[in-house]
């Protein structure tokens, strides 16, 4: 049986506010919780995939292909949060991820809600042709899953 998105194992990723993500108002600009998707990904590629890194300065491209985020509350300098990533599904070579971006302090709480879909690409004779992410990869997914 597969437990609900919510309610699967998450890949965490800690990550404290410098000034530097903050606007001139003092909170978070939108765009960096994008960006902390990404660096999620690049730990979790780090810490259950490494080779995958190996691959990437070949032909392999983990192409992203929408991603989203909804914000519920801002964040400002300092603010420690916590970003984590549950695979929310793995067909042949696309991937569904989902993010929850949570304050741990000063005031815990969900702050933010995101998702990303990406597609396996590997160069071809014929260009970019979809391509099974790599075992390691996959296994590394599924136990998030």
């Amino acid at each position: 049986m597969t437990l609900p998105v919510r309610q699967r194992p998450a890949f965490r990723w800690h990550h404290i506010v410098p000034f530097v993500e903050t606007n001139v108002v003092g909170n978070v600009y939108f765009s960096h919780h994008v960006a902390w998707q990404g660096y999620t990904r690049e730990m979790f590629l780090r810490e259950h995939a490494p080779t995958v890194i190996d691959e990437l300065a070949g032909d392999l491209r983990l192409v992203t292909l929408r991603t989203a985020c909804e914000y519920f509350q801002e964040l400002a300098v300092y603010d420690e949060i916590e970003i984590a990533m549950r695979l929310e599904s793995l067909d042949r070579n696309r991937i569904n991820l989902v993010f929850e971006y949570h304050r741990l302090s000063p005031h815990p709480g969900l702050v933010a809600e995101g998702g990303q879909s990406l597609v396996c690409m590997r160069l071809g004779t014929n260009g970019w042709v979809p391509t099974e992410p790599l075992t390691e990869l996959a296994a590394g997914l599924a136990a998030y899953q």
